[in-house]
């Protein structure tokens, strides 16, 4: 019998599942389960006796996982992780194709396939960083920025926080300055001016925003996204069809790289979900590392 070790975020997506809840679950599907709380002191003491680790959350503790596994020392043991999507984007999960009810999700733990996750190294800030789903310049910092200012988010479910995120980034783009941006990727430069530069690992970021369908997180390359000045007017459009129910595709113009350099000079700048504060402007370099990570799909 295959042992798990839930780490279970409970403050995460809507709070429908308490850890003892899905613990239960686990075990009901045929497993041993230990459990901790991301949010307690030395959750990261993983069970070594463990055969795979369980993430009940959202993107945010995916990557606080994530960014304990590679802290790990060689020596120490390393785990696959398993995904119980439990936040409002879930563009993590939804990548990796794991959605649907709880249940079904911990039964198809029965039949597990390994899939290979790879990270983005960030080189040039204060000190070397990482991202599993993006790193980014322009609109999307901007949206993190007026979002952390929103009230009554908590009152909301995750369906009308995904919509509220939507509305606020139109209005964003509707009068975002373009800034100068000078990329290279894989030696190709890529100059202009520009209202949003992602560089994604994941198919979706922000609020289920799908910019780089084609994105596969194992396939030892990033996407970049650039949506210029000149598609400005085309991304106003794409977005409303989202915001109103639509499922309209948006060419977006995308280059895929494994070591790209970035040189912006705005000051919205994003790392996963998180701002980033910038001292003068952004020069950086990136560089995939592949299959880093291990998870069950």
């Amino acid at each position: 019998m295959k042992r798990a070790h839930l780490l279970h975020n409970p403050a995460a997506g809507e709070k429908d599942f308490s850890g003892n809840e899905l613990s239960g679950l686990v075990e009901k599907a045929g497993f041993e389960c230990t459990q901790g709380s991301v949010k307690k002191a030395g959750w990261d003491a993983f069970d070594d006796d463990a055969d795979f680790l369980i993430c009940a959350g959202g993107d945010g503790t995916v990557r606080r996982i994530a960014n304990a596994l590679m802290n790990r020392k060689q020596v120490e043991k390393q785990f696959p992780v398993a995904i119980l999507p439990h936040g409002t984007a879930n563009n993590i999960a939804g990548t990796l194709g794991i959605s649907g009810e709880v249940g079904d999700i911990i039964k198809s733990w029965q039949k597990w396939k390994l899939k290979s996750f790879d990270i983005g190294k960030l080189y040039g800030l204060q000190k070397d960083l990482f991202f599993l789903e993006g790193f980014g310049c322009g609109i999307f910092p901007r949206l993190m920025k007026v979002m952390s200012k929103t009230e009554l988010l908590e009152d909301r479910t995750k369906e009308d926080r995904i919509k509220l995120a939507r509305v606020l980034l139109h209005e964003i783009v509707l009068t975002y300055e373009p800034v100068a941006c000078k990329i290279i990727a894989d030696e190709v430069e890529y100059s202009g001016k520009y209202i949003m530069v992602e560089v994604m690992n994941t198919k979706a970021i922000g609020p289920n925003l799908e910019l780089a369908p084609e994105a596969d997180p194992g396939d030892g390359v990033l996407d970049v996204v650039l949506i210029t000045e000149s598609h400005q007017i085309e991304f106003e459009a794409f977005l409303q069809n989202r915001i109103n129910g639509g499922s309209d595709e948006f060419s977006f113009s995308t280059v895929r790289a494994k070591k790209i350099e970035i040189q912006w000079e705005g000051k919205d700048v994003h790392l996963d979900d998180e701002r980033l504060k910038l001292e003068g402007n952004l020069n950086v370099k990136i560089e995939v590392q592949p299959r880093r990570l291990e998870f069950l799909i």
